[in-house]
């Protein structure tokens, strides 16, 4: 979507989504943006997604997924708690025959978004190995593909609960967010050593049983960040081709360390720049023009540009990775982008424009890469905003070339909500994520993570009446403006 159109759409009254009760109403209100979100013919919709997925590699029995979160409740040493095995065998009673990684694990110490992380070594193989098996033994029927998401937080590493950034150049608006100073440039020989603790982590993965391992390129972490390293000297700035290198070692070590694991990547295909919280608590970017660091931008931080997204998924192929999952952005600094919500998380800003403008930007990206590399497993993201229309949209997305389409925070509200739309026996409106961002609130605040407002374990945790307090405070600061829940249906 070109800049100027997301700048016609800022401001202005935002219907959600759930007031949209009928397809003309909901057709009517994207018309209205100025946008296009496709939806299935309602008696197309079960059998589009119930339909198998089969290439050379893969084969999928539904086109549904559950798209990995960032957990907040493992154990100190990075080891999976009760909680955490909870949320794996949900995702695996799901119904949904895709599982991308469950959550994000930490490759290394020093890489953890926070120090509940869940963090991959030899000594947590068995752990995994249970996680994997539980997941795998709570499926109704085919056990579903089984993946585990590698990562390193990078610039937003938070291993010991206290800002410790690791990046791939000195940003001019995000540093200061961060306090990065020279000496958290991560150097060549250490982006080496690196390779090595993302082979080693799939090779455990492998050993743990998992069918793939996802080599993390989104959301501002390290290596999404080393996509954008355009000002960074050496063997990994510069030129796309030097900044995909760690990719190309890292895939090239997993073939040579774990022969037969399926290797897939997550990408943020587009990012914006910054932004912040303006004079009436709506986001604002921080600098419009001249922004170079948004891999995917347009160059003024506003709009997209796909033109290096399609040469990388063209390398993709060309190294033999096929599962390919679509996002954009950041949470950290454009949630807006790949995490479209009514309400915005304690520490967020209220949505610059109606969120619907920013599923249809990300769906309309995922659409024209599945449409470019049909050699690719596309696995589409960012709908749960859509909430009712989710499956009709999801349906639209396969009809269309996309593999799969997966949901993140609807798990949580939601877990068995494949088998409501598989089973097309409609969906129990109680139980969709109306994105009220407590599932960030809380982890932001030091809090487990988890669907405080829908899932009644949640609602009689101790925590909740803590979340109640940081939503209460941050509201305040915001000057009562909305960003609190009132209806939970």
């Amino acid at each position: 979507m070109p800049c100027e159109d997301l700048a016609v759409s800022e401001g202005g009254e935002i219907v959600q989504v759930k007031r949209l009760r009928d397809r003309s109403s909901f057709t009517e209100h994207a018309q209205l943006l100025g946008v296009e979100v496709p939806l299935a013919p309602t008696d197309r919709v079960a059998d589009l997604l119930a339909a198998s997925y089969q290439s050379a590699t893969l084969s999928l029995t539904n086109r549904l997924c559950t798209l990995p979160m960032e957990g907040w409740d493992a154990t100190a040493d990075g080891r999976p708690t009760d909680l955490v095995r909870r949320r794996w065998s949900r995702f695996g009673s799901s119904g949904a025959a895709l599982i991308w990684g469950g959550e994000a694990v930490a490759v290394r110490a020093d890489g953890r978004a926070n120090p509940r992380q869940l963090c991959i070594g030899p000594q947590t193989e068995g752990d995994l190995a249970e996680l994997r098996t539980l997941a795998a033994g709570a499926a109704p029927g085919a056990v579903p593909h089984l993946g585990l998401q590698l990562t390193h937080s990078g610039r937003w590493s938070k291993p010991n609960g206290t800002v410790a950034p690791i990046v791939a150049y000195r940003h001019p608006l995000l540093d200061e967010r961060v306090g990065a100073t020279d000496a958290d440039v991560i150097t060549d020989t250490q982006l080496e050593d690196l390779v090595g603790d993302f082979v080693r982590a799939a090779a455990v993965a492998h050993a743990a049983g998992f069918d793939f391992v996802d080599v993390k390129h989104c959301h501002g972490y390290l290596l999404h960040e080393l996509l954008s390293a355009v000002d960074r000297p050496g063997r990994y700035g510069g030129e796309l081709e030097n900044r995909v290198r760690f990719l190309d070692e890292v895939v090239a070590g997993i073939r040579r360390d774990a022969p037969g694991l399926e290797i897939a990547v997550r990408l943020s295909a587009f990012d914006l720049v910054p932004y912040r919280a303006g004079a009436d608590g709506r986001g604002v970017p921080e600098r419009v023009g001249d922004y170079p660091y948004a891999f995917g931008g347009d160059g003024d931080g506003r709009g997209f540009d796909l033109t290096e997204p399609h040469r990388l998924c063209k390398h993709l192929a060309t190294l033999g990775v096929e599962l390919v999952s679509i996002t954009a952005g950041s949470p950290y600094y454009c949630p807006h982008a790949q995490r479209p919500a009514y309400f915005p998380p304690s520490d967020g800003y209220l949505p610059p424009h109606d969120p619907l403008v920013d599923v249809a930007r990300l769906l309309a990206v995922t659409r024209e890469l599945a449409g470019a590399h049909p050699s690719l497993a596309i696995v589409a993201g960012g709908l749960s905003y859509l909430q009712e229309w989710f499956p009709a949209a999801a349906a639209a997305l396969v009809d269309a070339g996309v593999a799969s389409v997966g949901y993140g925070r609807g798990a949580l509200s939601y877990p068995d909500l494949a088998h409501a739309i598989l089973d097309d026996r409609g969906l129990d409106r109680s139980r969709l994520c109306r994105t009220f961002s407590d599932c960030t609130t809380a982890p932001r605040n030091g809090l487990v993570s988890g669907c405080y407002p829908l899932d009644d374990f949640y609602k009689q945790r101790p925590e909740r009446s803590d979340l109640t307090a940081a939503k209460r405070a941050a509201e305040g600061a915001r000057g009562g403006r909305r960003g609190s829940r009132r209806d939970p249906r």
